[in-house]
């Protein structure tokens, strides 16, 4: 076998991402074949996959992207196990390269997401390769998307949480809808209103509501109407449209929206984080 050049590793590593010394070593087990060494690595990425597969991925990296019309947007998160990998560059651009692929194929789901195209292979086989170069457990942890007539996004705390949100009207200043995205990432509502409150949370809170009031002695009879007063105060809180704007909490975020535009208001809202 001929010797194995530095040109033929950068190439190696060009595709791959993987290290100097795992390019060289994938060349000399393949005899110096291109394709041979990047079928070694893959292997080498699949075994580290199934060793690591229990191991817990709360570190990454989220993104978020808007289509140029604007209607249409992408929240990925791609997760590791260290912050140190999350903050490298590699790590990054790959976050941002799957985040682009969402948006340009908008799947259904994350299964669809990762049978897409990455570059003659399929996402799901470039994470595994990915697993090898890096040497820790990483995977496609979050996708999430958005159609409406006017798509925003928003990214929070250096790549650990990201939101998009869709409005109601198209043409709106992006600025005040990243407002609204700002408040998401920052109060953490469950819903767009009240009736988007899935009915196992309106349960819990009402059982909730009923043993604080019977603990406080209030009388049997008066602890459904208790309950539906905290009820209440939970949808103000945690509901986007009725929270208090946090730039200005003389007002609720459906009255920010009404004052920007006349009947704007939110459609929906995704928000993604690590963790």
């Amino acid at each position: 076998m001929s010797a194995i050049s530095a040109k033929d590793v950068k190439k190696l590593r060009d595709v791959t991402g993987a290290g100097m010394m795992d390019c060289k070593k994938a060349l000399i087990e393949s005899n110096g074949d291109m394709d041979g060494a990047i079928e070694f690595l893959r292997k080498k990425g699949q075994k580290l996959s199934d060793k690591r597969a229990d191991r817990d991925a709360k570190e990454g990296c989220v993104l978020a992207k808007v289509s140029a019309d604007g209607s249409k947007g992408v929240v990925v998160r791609l997760s590791c196990e260290t912050d140190f990998v999350s903050k490298n560059e590699d790590f990054v651009a790959m976050t941002d390269k799957i985040t682009q692929l969402a948006l340009d194929t908008f799947p259904a789901d994350t299964e669809a997401l990762l049978d897409q195209d990455f570059g003659g292979i399929t996402l799901r086989e470039k994470i595994i390769e990915q697993v090898g170069v890096i040497g820790e457990k990483v995977e496609v942890a979050d996708y999430q998307k958005i159609e409406a007539p006017q798509v925003v996004s928003y990214i929070h705390m250096g790549n650990k949480a990201g939101v998009i949100l869709g409005l109601s009207q198209d043409g709106i200043d992006v600025s005040a809808g990243k407002d609204v995205a700002m408040q998401v990432a920052a109060m953490h509502p469950v819903a767009v209103d009240k009736d988007g409150v899935d009915s196992s949370i309106v349960e819990k809170e009402i059982e909730i509501g009923m043993d604080i009031a019977r603990q406080e002695g209030k009388p049997e009879a008066m602890l459904e109407k208790i309950a539906m007063g905290k009820l209440n105060k939970f949808f103000k809180e945690r509901t986007l449209l009725n929270q208090a704007f946090v730039k200005n909490n003389k007002q609720n975020i459906t009255q920010y929206l009404d004052s920007v535009s006349s009947g704007l208001t939110v459609t929906d809202f995704k928000h993604v984080k690590l963790g």
